[in-house]
């Protein structure tokens, strides 16, 4: 086994971004560069936040048309990976401050596994811990993080993602299909 270390920092600062490799038994393994873990389909950690009001709307975001990934499509709150050295709950807080401007507190949902490609040549095969927040306030996302965002609610979710599956995120639809009860609760 590789020893996972802190050398995750952020590529805009010019250096590259790590993932945390997982094992068969979903242990760490080492770390890969992200976009190597990426090409290679390699299994990797990974964290998604979904966000609700109190009136149970979702925040949904439109990811960046410069993402490295899925650009322009519609998925849940925030995700990304989790930093080597760093908890999966810090690495979900973390994230949904850099990418929403937002800080609530966040509980578990649910975790799993899936492998898909999201680009002709990426393939995500994370273990993905999703977590659930209720916020009402003001949104200030990072525009290179987020094209758009909206708020909506899940019956008009479920109903979009029918009619338009391919303006959503393989994950998302992964999620909104098998976890939905898991994520309305």
């Amino acid at each position: 086994m590789q020893q996972i270390g802190t050398d995750c920092v952020a590529a805009s600062a010019g250096t590259l971004e790590h993932v945390v490799l997982l094992d068969a038994a979903d242990q760490p393994a080492g770390t890969a560069e992200k976009l190597d873990a990426h090409r290679k389909g390699l299994k990797h950690l990974a964290i998604s936040v979904i966000v609700r009001d109190r009136d149970g709307r979702w925040l949904l975001q439109q990811r960046a048309a410069g993402k490295y990934h899925s650009g322009g499509l519609w998925t849940n709150t925030c995700c990304s990976h989790p930093r080597p050295g760093e908890t999966v709950p810090a690495a979900a807080s973390r994230r949904l401050v850099e990418e929403m401007g937002i800080a609530c507190a966040l509980e578990p949902a649910f975790v799993t596994t899936y492998r898909a490609a999201v680009d002709p040549d990426l393939i995500e095969h994370e273990v993905v811990h999703v977590f659930i927040g209720t916020y009402d306030g003001a949104i200030s996302p990072d525009p290179d993080e987020v094209e758009s965002w909206r708020w909506v609610s899940v019956e008009d979710l479920v109903a979009d993602i029918a009619a338009r599956p391919d303006a959503y995120t393989v994950w998302f639809r992964h999620y909104v299909e098998d976890f939905l009860d898991r994520m309305t609760s």
